[in-house]
């Protein structure tokens, strides 16, 4: 009987019921070529206690050690206190035009008179932010980086607990701060990949403020200093980050550079010397911008794929990435990538827009090197009574 009743139904309602096929990545993978079949070679080793190197618009580690060990992460801690007052003026905390009081304690502790780098702004007098700011990124000032704090949250120890929210917020999960500038400090600390995170936060949410890390030069009053990084004056592709240096902590580095649409983050720790450091640097950048490339796979709110929906005013539902989906792959390796999805058997009205419906894989080599959530592009509604008591029937049919 029950097979007889579905003959007669086939006609009208079961034409066209859709499976979901695997998305082809966007746009169309070129044929594999012949340097498909190179291995690469294993990345320039620094001189140091950890390091790594970050593709800046994946966040994927193409090469790296020891980067989730503590390290003491020295004037590069400087590039978290940028970021909170970045953040804090996007607020409307302060502003860039406040005067920012250079304090006896700042003085003290981060002024010409210590063993740390220093801006050369007057005791007790004000500076405008921004210049406390440039002071900070460009002559790594210790005592422009308590000014900042100072300003910014009334205290140095007020302003780490504000760095300690930022960091969270970043995803650095192997870091804690108790000063704005890195000195040496008990339970001050971070790891090479947190600091990476760090810089791609940075350049992602306030390209402005990044900007000041590539100025080779700043004055206070008589006082010139030029910026740390020697690679600002090897390379026209680098334009940041951050140096850091002291006993404990040894030569550090935090290097970006972008050559065309590619942008990479080096960070080398514990290095020996200033020159090691841009060394090191410069050879980790160079082998990723040779031997790697970054494609953008699907873009966001656009269908890749269709599934079925039952119970629906629609009999599909369209699928989609709610980010941009990209990857870092070796290059010539693009064609090699095989994407597949991972979605419910059974889809039932209503759905909303952008409603998780499944997950979206991307291998190389039979591994997953990137994946994302599949989400309805857009709403399927409710079908009337009728439809959703036909629809009922069907699913029970094939369930048996």
């Amino acid at each position: 009987m029950k097979f007889r009743f579905a003959l007669a139904a086939m006609a009208t309602a079961a034409v066209g019921i859709a499976i979901a096929q695997t998305p082809a990545p966007s746009p169309a993978p070129a044929a594999p070529s012949a340097a498909a079949a190179v291995e690469i070679p294993p990345a320039p080793k620094p001189v140091g206690t950890a390091w790594l190197l970050m593709d800046y618009t994946t966040g994927q580690v193409l090469a790296g050690e020891n980067y989730d060990e503590r390290v003491e992460p020295a004037s590069i801690t400087k590039v978290l206190t940028s970021y909170v007052v970045a953040a804090e003026i996007k607020n409307g905390k302060i502003k860039e035009t406040d005067d920012v009081m250079l304090s006896e304690r700042a003085w003290r502790e981060g002024g010409a008179r210590t063993d740390g780098s220093y801006s050369g702004f007057a005791v007790n007098q004000t500076a405008k932010l921004l210049d406390m700011e440039k002071g900070m990124a460009v002559q790594s000032g210790n005592d422009a980086a308590i000014a900042l704090a100072e300003h910014t949250a009334g205290s140095q120890e007020a302003f780490a607990s504000l760095m300690n929210n930022y960091a969270a917020r970043i995803g650095m999960k192997g870091s804690h701060f108790v000063n704005a500038h890195g000195l040496s400090a008990p339970d001050h600390y971070s790891t090479a990949h947190d600091l990476a995170l760090l810089g791609r936060a940075m350049i992602r949410d306030y390209p402005e403020a990044y900007a000041y890390n590539k100025i080779k030069e700043f004055k206070v009053g008589d006082i010139v200093q030029p910026n740390r990084n020697l690679l600002l004056w090897r390379d026209p592709s680098v334009d940041g980050i951050k140096t850091g240096h002291h006993s404990g902590a040894g030569y550090c580095l935090m290097s970006s550079a972008q050559r065309g649409d590619q942008r990479l983050i080096a960070v080398v720790m514990g290095s020996t010397s200033e020159k090691q450091r841009a060394d090191d640097s410069l050879a980790l950048l160079n082998w990723g911008f040779r031997f790697y490339e970054t494609h953008r796979l699907y873009d966001a709110g656009k269908a890749i794929a269709n599934q079925r929906v039952w119970k629906g005013q629609a009999k599909q539902v369209q699928l989609g990435v709610a980010e941009p989906l990209l990857i870092s792959v070796p290059r010539g390796r693009y064609g090699d990538l095989k994407p597949s999805m991972d979605v419910p058997k059974t889809l039932v009205a209503p759905i909303a827009k952008d409603q998780a419906i499944g997950t979206v894989k991307v291998t190389l080599d039979g591994k997953v090197v990137a994946q994302a959530p599949l989400v309805a592009v857009a709403e399927v509604e409710e079908a009337g009574f009728f439809k959703r008591l036909w629809d009922a029937f069907w699913m029970w049919w094939e369930s048996e």
